[in-house]
């Protein structure tokens, strides 16, 4: 199993160039199911999570192909077209690895009437029901059964439209919601929908394609359902998560990076606490250049709350959580989305940090340096935050466990070796 070592100590200088959305490319390759025509996808980060949606799909029936795709380079395109089959089962051993395989539901059901879909794996860090995901399906005019772990979803007359209210927010069932609802007849509205740039980007996608989504950002999402959907090309927006990786990476080694192609519009409220904690921010020709305002100054502590977007968003906590463990002060961090999303402390308590966890509060008085040691990813975010910890911690860092880290971010290593870290990748 691989794992990488990282030598720290090293401030970051250059530039790196921000991948397409992983929580967008997922939805949306899961959305070309609906087409009958070619859909081309610009912008699609080569991960594992990517690769495990393609044989996916490929399985249910659609033709994949590369048009373009440079070695070295960061993203690629993506064609994707019916091959006039349809399967409309997703085994176990195709959607073990990842939750995101969900997302094949809500199209497979709305076009073809049924869909078998094995109960999804993923990050182990928390709760993530997709009873959501099932009650609106119902909603729509869908029966729904559960059966030796997977679930069965029919609607031989097809889908109608219905309002669907959500008791709380949820991105993959807004998703999956606002897909099935494209070819249902009549009108559906999604109440209390998520309003995530990557849920904006999926129905940008969709209305291209020919769908008649309108309120997308707000709290009510309608749908007009209509007979078929056509093809389209759509570039996948930057991965917000990514940057804000990368801006906690030039924040703990006191480096000065240039994010090529970043969009801090989607990162306002991560942008505003970095500031506080002493963070620049300068917009570049091409991104966003990023570094501390005083660089002789260590950052200030700051205090966080995750919450739905626009919000503080979850998958940036344990990135922040590091940047905040040699920040000058206390800092708390309050976590309300997963139950489990502390799993990296204790490897950051290995490296010197200290945190004490209070229910879902976490408490962070700064140190005045990390110090390398063997360490264990848990999850996606977990793993880049002992990359964070790692870039600024005295020695060598070892992390076990990186294949967690394949799934979200392309060419990680490559990307900050090329602006001065020493990392390496262990076979």
């Amino acid at each position: 199993m691989d794992r990488l070592r990282v030598i720290g100590g090293i401030p970051l200088q250059g530039e790196i160039t921000i991948s397409g959305a992983k929580n967008a490319a997922l939805p949306i390759m899961a959305a070309s199911l609906l087409s009958e025509g070619e859909v081309i996808l610009s912008r699609v980060p080569y991960l594992a999570d990517i690769t495990t949606m393609a044989h996916l799909l490929m399985h249910c029936g659609l033709d994949l192909s590369m048009p373009s795709a440079t070695p070295g380079s960061f993203g690629y395109s993506l064609s994707l077209k019916p091959s006039g089959k349809a399967i409309t089962d997703a085994p176990y051993d195709l959607v073990r690895k990842m939750r995101a395989s969900i997302l094949v539901l809500g199209p497979l059901v709305t076009k073809y009437g049924r869909a078998t879909v094995s109960m999804p794996g993923g990050c182990a860090i928390g709760t993530r029901p997709i009873d959501l995901h099932l009650k609106g399906l119902e909603r729509l005019g869908a029966t729904v059964t559960l059966e030796g772990g997977d679930v069965q979803v029919t609607a031989p007359k097809g889908l109608h439209g219905a309002d669907v209210t959500f008791p709380f927010i949820t991105v993959t069932g807004t998703a999956n919601l606002m897909m099935a609802a494209t070819l249902a007849k009549g009108t559906t509205r999604i109440i209390n929908a998520a309003k995530e740039p990557e849920v904006v980007d999926l129905a940008k996608f969709l209305n291209a394609m020919g769908a008649k989504i309108s309120g997308v950002g707000t709290e009510t999402m309608t749908i007009e359902g209509v007979s078929m959907l056509g093809g389209c090309t759509h570039a996948i927006i930057p991965d917000r998560i990514e940057t804000g990786t990368y801006i906690a990476a030039a924040g703990i080694t006191n480096g000065d990076l240039e994010l090529i192609g970043a969009d801090l519009d989607m990162l306002s409220v991560v942008k505003g606490e970095l500031i506080d904690a002493g963070m620049l921010f300068e917009a570049t020709s091409r991104g966003v250049r990023v570094c501390r305002a005083d660089k002789n100054k260590p950052l200030r502590s700051i205090n966080i709350k995750t919450e739905p977007y626009p919000g503080f968003p979850t998958d940036l906590q344990a990135q922040i959580m590091t940047l905040m463990t040699v920040a000058q002060g206390t800092s708390t961090v309050t976590e309300t989305i997963f139950e489990n999303r502390f799993m990296h402390v204790a490897e950051l308590l290995r490296m010197g940090a200290n945190v004490q966890i209070h229910g879902s509060s976490a408490v962070v008085t700064g140190v005045e340096r990390l110090k390398g040691a063997p360490v264990m990813a848990t999850d996606l975010r977990a793993s880049a935050s002992l990359v964070i910890a790692g870039l600024a911690a005295e020695g060598e860092t070892i992390i076990n466990r990186i294949y967690h880290l394949d799934r979200g971010y392309e060419m990680m290593e490559t990307k900050l070796n090329n602006c001065g870290a020493s990392i390496e990748r262990i076979v």
